[in-house]
């Protein structure tokens, strides 16, 4: 039998880069012979967004997938182009039957190529079969009811990695031809942007570790240690990079953090010592991976939110007030406010950092800079390697006040820096110019006498900045801007309009209904089988 003859079924990765709890290669399996696809795509490696440190997790969790492919006897593909052009290429080449995919929710440059993609497989009379991965619902007419669906759909047992690919007689052309489309790097792929030195490596091991590590060690104490810069590191999950490319399901980490729930529930009731941090911190843990896809559903119902504010009460406020001076200073950690710069710096070394710092660094940017959340929004998309379009443009817009539904959050970098630093470890880290400032002055350097600031090796505006803009004249201008707006009749219709479309819809019968649903089904649908390698 020849490769044509087989009609090949063929599983396309994107954002997916594991090979457990991944049905589109499971079904696959079960169908027919099954060759695996990744594509580097120069439209989205061009892409405002995407950053060589993205490419770097990317390429480390492809290393994982191919070998653990390749131990199934299934061969990855890699290629660069345009999917279309690409499937094109191999469906003349050697014949496909159907082609297999998760869901995706992406930036625009995604959903125009799965457009694309799409309309070449009716012309082709090809199966393409594109499968959940989330709790993001498709067309979903209405938010209510809404988590209760994604409960259901998060209790659905995981799906296990099959155990044997069969393909065809020409394996060994289709493994020599992966082997001679390795793994790129960025210089090779023109991708800007540089390495995070001190970011996690990617792979679904890694993943499976990181989590294991944060549910029986590491996040004991998350719930009060999650806002901090100095201990967040630590005390936060951290896998947020493994679901935003896919090395981990999102419903792999809700069946795990369920069952250490229920290990330390059965534990306390047999009389068995537990700290009780546990209970805070799972229970934020699991409501954070909800929230996980509240926000994506939002972008999967409105793609514009990408481009265009959420409520558009406020289209003009900040368009033609861009000041490029304030941006870069904002972008390279010199804005003369210790923590903000911290923390972008931080970014800079790792690509990581914690919510409530996430949020400082936008309210600075939106409210205190006035900028526009479209000028600085691609530039935290590519500092973050977590970067999830749903996620980040969403927050972006809330931080920003834009969303004319949520309550307009002003950070204050002085006082986060004293409530959230209170020793300056994290400030003299990532900002060694203020080392040896007095702990009493970290938070506002500028405020140093001279002779003071000469003792501690630091001149203002020379060695380090001055503070870019005033923070309570900045705070009262943006407070009154911003209220001005959401007074008006017309931010009224709109609150009502972005709330009827993407509010919570949390009520106390819905949550009956959850933990009902939750007690039946809790037993049956836990597999019953390792979540983590062994270490």
């Amino acid at each position: 039998m020849t490769l044509a003859d087989a009609a090949l079924q063929l599983v396309w990765f994107k954002r997916d880069l594991r090979v457990d709890d991944h049905e589109p290669l499971a079904r696959a399996a079960s169908r027919g012979p099954v060759a695996a696809l990744y594509v580097y795509e120069p439209s989205v490696l061009r892409s405002p967004e995407f950053d060589a440190c993205h490419l770097d997790f990317i390429n480390d969790c492809l290393a994982e997938l191919r070998d653990s492919l390749a131990r199934l006897g299934c061969p990855l593909l890699i290629r660069t182009g345009e999917c279309p052009e690409v499937l094109h290429e191999i469906h003349r080449t050697y014949g496909l039957r159907t082609l297999w995919s998760h869901e995706e929710t992406g930036l625009e440059v995604t959903y125009a190529r799965d457009r694309q993609v799409l309309a070449w497989c009716r012309a082709q009379g090809i199966e393409w079969h594109e499968i959940p991965q989330c709790g993001v619902i498709r067309r979903l007419e209405t938010r209510d009811g809404w988590a209760l669906r994604w409960d259901r759909r998060m209790w659905m047992p995981l799906v296990a990695a099959p155990r044997r690919v069969t393909t065809v007689a020409a394996l060994r052309v289709l493994t020599a031809i992966a082997a001679n489309h390795p793994i790129r790097g960025a210089a090779e792929l023109g991708v800007a942007g540089s390495s995070r030195p001190q970011a996690w490596c990617g792979g679904e091991q890694q993943a499976c570790k990181a989590l294991h590590s944060f549910l029986h060690e590491r996040g004991v104490d998350c719930w009060r240690e999650m806002s901090s810069p100095t201990t967040g590191f630590d005390a936060c999950s951290r896998i947020s990079p493994y679901l935003a490319w896919g090395a981990m399901s999102l419903q792999k980490a809700h069946h795990a953090c369920e069952l250490r729930q229920r290990e330390f529930g059965a534990a306390r009731d047999a009389g068995l010592p537990v700290d009780p941090r546990w209970f805070g911190s799972l229970q934020s843990f699991s409501g954070r991976l909800r929230w996980h896809c509240h926000f994506m559903q939002k972008l999967e119902d409105e793609p514009r939110i990408e481009f265009e504010n959420f409520s558009r009460a406020f289209d003009g406020l900040r368009e033609q007030e861009f000041d490029a001076a304030r941006f870069d200073a904002w972008g390279a950690g010199q804005t003369g406010y210790p923590m903000v710069d911290a923390c972008m710096r931080a970014l800079h070394a790792g690509g990581w950092i914690n919510f409530r710092i996430r949020a400082m660094l936008v309210s600075f940017a939106a409210h205190h800079l006035w900028l526009h959340w479209r000028t600085f929004a691609p530039h935290l998309a590519r500092q973050f390697i977590d970067f999830e379009p749903g996620i980040h443009y969403s927050q972006v817009q809330m931080q920003s006040g834009t969303t004319g539904i949520n309550t307009v959050r002003i950070y204050s970098p002085i006082k986060q820096a004293l409530d959230q630093d209170p020793q300056g470890t994290f400030i003299k880290r990532f900002v060694p110019e203020l080392a040896a400032v007095p702990i009493e002055y970290l938070a506002r350097p500028h405020t140093m006498p001279a002779a003071l600031q000469q003792h501690a090796g630091v001149r203002i505006g020379h060695t380090y900045p001055a503070p870019i803009v005033d923070h309570v004249s900045a705070y009262r201008a943006a407070r009154e801007r911003t209220a001005a707006i959401r007074r008006t009749a017309r931010a009224h219709a709109e609150a009502d309009r972005v709330q009827a479309k993407h509010g919570s819809r949390r009520s106390g019968l819905l949550q009956t209904s959850k933990d009902k649903l939750r007690r039946v089904n809790a037993q049956a649908n836990i597999a019953q089988r390792s979540l983590w390698p062994e270490e």
